[in-house]
């Protein structure tokens, strides 16, 4: 591609605020037949399990997509998962999948509003329904976010310690938004690229767990068994078919699947659905989100100036999606940080960031307005495109019902640092936990970004 297409592209992805206009009609939203639902089987035709990434809030737009990435999106629905449990039924048991899905904690809220249970009682209604298809195993994705965290919080001493010699060591950008890290890839390059936290979401760190550490405790070769995720967030699919998470050798991703909440919801609705089980919940800190930003301050502030950070106040500057957090000692300012969700609070960043005007040392930054609950794949209104105000605020609500823990007092996270990664510091834990993000404006197809 020619410089000049180079530039009008990012120009085009830079400009674009509209919503992608290729919504599902009024047909594609039909109920699934009802042959499937009476068998009991997954339905595997309906054409709303099969929406494309889009702009929305989220900023992986079609124009942002390679073809080779559009068809292993397109293969991220339910017929995908009722073909794996189709050749579970036909096939020998000894070429049996094992089922495993993992369900992101911004999810539970999502069933809870639309059932008007609480977010347990929605959680045994969601994993009754998943071992009703022929799930075996159901995890929630908290202690890989725990993992994310510890991570990051590293990450950040280690790049404060060096930013007096190394210009590109701060800010620090969160990456567990796959949004915010394709449009910084594929849009900004290096201006921001080299500033990303090198921690890999929440999700891929559960990929790593199941697919790696589970594997082995399960005795089984990771391509014998299919993961699932379900993420509040289409942008999530398009996480999962990157190729630092695929293992050519057996053939086999990290995630094999991501479920939007919203796509899990129109099929229960359409399947009677039995409880069982009663998992054990809590979240971490932060609204509507996994709380990099709070965590890191509090791990922050402890280890670089021995001070206890018990509250958190936020500071609202352009509106509620952008609030900075600042830590004084004696009228010094010693940590600036920010939260900057959305795509035009982004804009305004990355402006500032051009100019040199950007005062922060962490900046967490989450595509969807209002953060991970308020994800396009659970957000949206019955009838498509606009976020529905009122289901948001009942899954914040919901969400900030559920206790929160630390996961630096997590003795899970202790134990699996020792007996999966050989430790925190390990080569095992690096490769694992980690991953870079690099330019790659020049891999842009040729399209139309809507």
């Amino acid at each position: 591609m020619s410089e000049e297409n180079i530039r009008r592209r990012k120009e085009k992805c830079e400009n674009c605020t509209k919503q992608c206009n290729k919504k599902p009609s009024d047909e594609d939203r039909s109920s699934l037949p009802e042959e499937d639902v009476a068998n009991g089987e997954v339905p595997a035709s309906s054409h709303l399990l099969k929406q494309q990434v889009l702009l929305s809030a989220c900023l992986s737009c079609e124009g942002c997509v390679s073809e080779e990435e559009s068809l292993k999106i397109s293969q991220q629905n339910l017929e995908e998962v009722a073909r794996v449990l189709g050749l579970n039924k036909k096939c020998d048991v000894s070429k049996h999948q094992v089922l495993v899905v993992s369900v992101c904690p911004q999810s539970l809220p999502f069933f809870a509003v639309k059932y008007g249970l609480d977010i347990p009682e929605a959680t045994r209604k969601l994993c009754g329904f998943l071992k009703s298809l022929g799930v075996q195993y159901v995890f929630d994705t908290t202690l890989a976010a725990g993992f994310s965290i510890l991570e990051s919080q590293r990450d950040f001493v280690q790049r404060y310690s060096r930013r007096h010699h190394d210009s590109q060591a701060l800010p620090m950008f969160t990456s567990s938004c796959p949004g915010w890290i394709r449009y910084a890839e594929r849009v900004l390059g290096s201006l921001v690229t080299p500033h990303i936290c090198t921690a890999r979401s929440p999700q891929q760190i559960m990929g790593c767990l199941v697919k790696d550490y589970f594997t082995k405790q399960q005795k089984l070769s990771p391509d014998k068994l299919y993961h699932i995720m379900v993420a509040p967030c289409f942008d999530k699919k398009l996480e999962a078919v990157r190729e630092e998470f695929y293992n050519s050798l057996l053939e086999s991703r990290d995630v094999d699947c991501v479920l939007t909440s919203g796509e899990v919801f129109h099929m229960m609705e359409q399947m009677k659905v039995s409880l069982a089980g009663d998992p054990a919940l809590v979240r971490h800190q932060g609204r509507g989100s996994e709380g990099f930003l709070e965590h890191i301050f509090k791990y922050a502030a402890s280890e670089l100036f021995s001070l206890d950070v018990e509250e958190i106040t936020y500071k609202t500057l352009r509106n509620r999606d952008f609030q900075e957090v600042c830590l004084e000692r004696d009228g010094e300012v010693l940590l600036q940080f920010a939260s900057v969700y959305g795509f035009r609070n982004i804009q305004t960043l990355v402006h500032r960031m051009r100019k040199g005007h950007v005062p922060y040392q962490l900046v967490e930054v989450l595509s969807c307005p209002g953060g991970c609950v308020s994800g396009r794949g659970q957000a949206q209104g019955e009838t498509g495109g606009r976020v529905d105000k009122a289901l948001v605020q009942q899954m914040e609500e919901a969400y900030s019902s559920l206790p929160v823990r630390l996961p630096d007092t997590n003795p899970g996270l202790h134990f699996l640092y020792q007996d999966w990664l050989e430790g925190q510091d390990s080569t095992h834990a690096n490769t694992l936990l980690h991953t870079q993000y690099t330019q790659t404006i020049t891999m842009l197809p040729i399209g139309t970004i809507v």
